[in-house]
């Protein structure tokens, strides 16, 4: 259909306000990363703006060599890609169970749950309970403490809610159990949300830092936001970093955007993988009930 002067008009205006607002958020990125590829007297004097200015591999030289920051990334990894999976899994197990209309306790045990997304537990009492199971430095203290969360529990239960209770006649009479249920259907028909669900996972897994600083004391568990931190405030780290850029090919200020680029690119670049789903799991998972 031929568009007005107005819905034309309307869309200009849109697609304008997205490209700015998607500036907004990719400029700093792209800043630092130009940085990071700069020399170090023009980054202390602000000359770089979205174009490596003096341009030098000596900063990412370093990064890639540092031993410490690849062992944090492992760490990082492990517990984003088991703890996403673990996740899934244990909020797939619970949400199912928690949709059927023939599960007596439902509600109950739903109400307790919804309960807890407005009443967390204070910090102490968890850090003891983490503490007295034996989490206290290990790397499952990153991953078992949060291993579900409510919020995410209740977009895949409602999204469960909206598939047609159909299905369910048709494969009980093929002789389905409520597990191939689960397997083959509900979940073949959930991808959108599931993959909605996962990404939340894997961002919350990546960015650990709190329950880092809690329950772990030994330096090489330390996951990489967790290093980072203790990388920026540590005096003798960057005293360090001053003593050995003798030929001034990096200093700090590009070390830090370096080391910014280097925790946050991996993460983002999973997005696009799942943006096809994200709109609509996010949307149907919250709406249906």
């Amino acid at each position: 259909m031929k568009q007005s002067v107005g819905e034309r008009l309307f869309q200009i205006f849109n697609y304008t306000l997205l490209i700015v607002l998607a500036s907004t958020m990719i400029a700093p990125l792209l800043q630092l990363l130009a940085v990071s590829f700069s020399s170090p007297i023009a980054a202390d004097s602000k000359q770089v703006f979205l174009i490596p200015v003096d341009f030098t591999l000596a900063t990412w030289e370093h990064i890639l060599q540092n031993e410490v920051l690849w062992r944090a990334f492992g760490v990082t990894v492990f517990i984003t890609i088991v703890g996403t999976f673990l996740s899934m899994l244990f909020t797939v197990l619970t949400a199912f169970p928690l949709s059927r209309k023939d599960f007596l306790l439902r509600k109950p045990i739903m109400l307790m749950m919804v309960i807890t997304m407005i009443f967390n537990a204070p910090m102490i009492p968890f850090f003891l309970t983490v503490r007295e199971v034996g989490l206290m430095d290990s790397i499952w203290a990153l991953i078992i403490p949060g291993l579900i969360s409510t919020f995410n529990m209740v977009i895949v239960r409602t999204f469960f809610l909206g598939i047609p209770s159909d299905l369910d006649d048709a494969a009980k009479i093929d002789g389905c159990n409520e597990f191939r249920l689960l397997f083959q259907i509900y979940l073949q028909l959930s991808k959108p949300v599931l993959a909605t669900i996962s990404l939340f996972y894997a961002v919350g897994y990546w960015n650990t830092f709190k329950t880092a600083v809690l329950f772990l004391r030994d330096p090489t568990l330390w996951p990489l936001q967790m290093r980072l931190r203790a990388f920026f405030t540590s005096e003798e780290e960057l005293a360090a970093v001053d003593l050995i850029m003798g030929d001034f090919d990096f200093n700090t200020t590009t070390l830090k955007a370096a080391t910014i680029i280097f925790a946050t690119v991996p993460i983002v670049l999973v997005y696009p993988y799942l943006q096809k789903y994200f709109v609509k799991g996010a949307v149907l998972g919250s709406l249906k009930e």
